[in-house]
């Protein structure tokens, strides 16, 4: 019964976007942006303007009917708006493209469909605009479709409400599946978290939080150290979802930064030789390997290390 009642919550929440993107787009408007022509019409237009040359290829693209498209072409064609000549290479197969009628026609409705989307986007903060994005090729790569190959924006930001939870929890999580250390090390992160919030001193410390699609996957806090003078990073982590965009060099980049505008001298940290992902953002950000010891830790054995970085 819980997972019927989960996949209809799902299913539901999948239906009330449906309904909301389809009103947000004009999908049921009788016509496109106050054209003489259906979406449907017009997504055919736009597929020759932009380089379709065959029937076969629109009706693919666009998952048409066949009977549906012919008529549309036909009337394209009656209208002067296309044109239609025997392919060279299958007989079968007539070339499609648009006329300078037709080009004219179309061009309008291309300017005002991107008036329209940039009018949408204009309402959201930057960060926003990101996470819609992002957002958007989610819903197409997942959904079977050709998100663009582009590169992740991720921001970086200071902690909300919860993040400090989220720190923690997503902590053991990870190092529980990835290297099988157990309870102590939670234990040890919530200790972590909580002297930085009830100590906190906002002219010398910093946490941030790296967000990708407005979800949480990474994060470095910088604290004071008990020698004066010295910083010390802290929990860095990056989520597996995010991994190999160099997040964990960013992450560590802003803590030095900050390490030098606030007056430190130095930087230190304390890691283990099994991190070698978190290893090499410290050493391609110049720190330097001083010590290192074997431990029985947290129900496995580790072999500690401690860096450090002269600002």
């Amino acid at each position: 019964m819980e997972a019927d009642s989960q996949d209809h919550k799902r299913i539901a929440a999948v239906r009330r976007f449906n309904r909301f993107y389809t009103r947000q787009i004009g999908v049921l408007r009788k016509t496109y942006l106050g054209s003489r022509y259906s979406l449907a019409e017009m997504r055919v237009l736009y597929e020759i303007a932009h380089g379709a040359q065959t029937a076969t290829e629109v009706g693919h693209t666009l998952d048409l009917d066949a009977g549906y498209l012919s008529r549309v072409l036909r009337n394209f064609e009656k209208a002067g708006l296309i044109t239609r000549k025997p392919s060279p290479d299958d007989a079968r197969q007539s070339r499609l493209a648009l006329t300078a009628k037709g080009a004219r026609t179309y061009a309008p409705y291309e300017k005002r469909s991107q008036d329209t989307v940039a009018e949408m986007l204009g309402t959201l903060e930057p960060n926003d605009q990101a996470k819609l994005i992002d957002a958007m090729a989610a819903i197409e790569s997942l959904l079977g479709g050709q998100a663009p190959k582009e590169k992740p924006h991720v921001i970086l930001r200071q902690p909300r409400h919860g993040d400090f939870g989220w720190i923690v929890s997503r902590h053991a999580e990870l190092y529980a599946q990835e290297y099988g250390w157990g309870d102590p090390f939670e234990g040890l992160c919530a200790q972590i978290v909580a002297d930085f919030v009830n100590n906190y001193d906002a002219t010398r410390e910093r946490c941030w939080i790296a967000e990708m699609n407005g979800e949480n996957v990474g994060t470095v806090m910088l604290v004071k150290d008990k020698e004066p003078g010295v910083a010390r990073i802290r929990l860095l982590i990056v989520d597996p979802k995010a991994r190999g965009l160099g997040l964990g060099a960013r992450l560590t980049d802003e803590c030095v930064k900050f390490s030098r505008a606030a007056g430190y001298t130095k930087i230190t940290l304390w890691t283990h030789s099994i991190l070698t992902a978190a290893r090499h953002c410290y050493e391609k950000a110049g720190f330097t390997l001083t010590s290192s010891e074997p431990r029985h830790s947290w129900g496995k054995d580790v072999v500690a290390e401690f860096w450090d970085l002269k600002l």
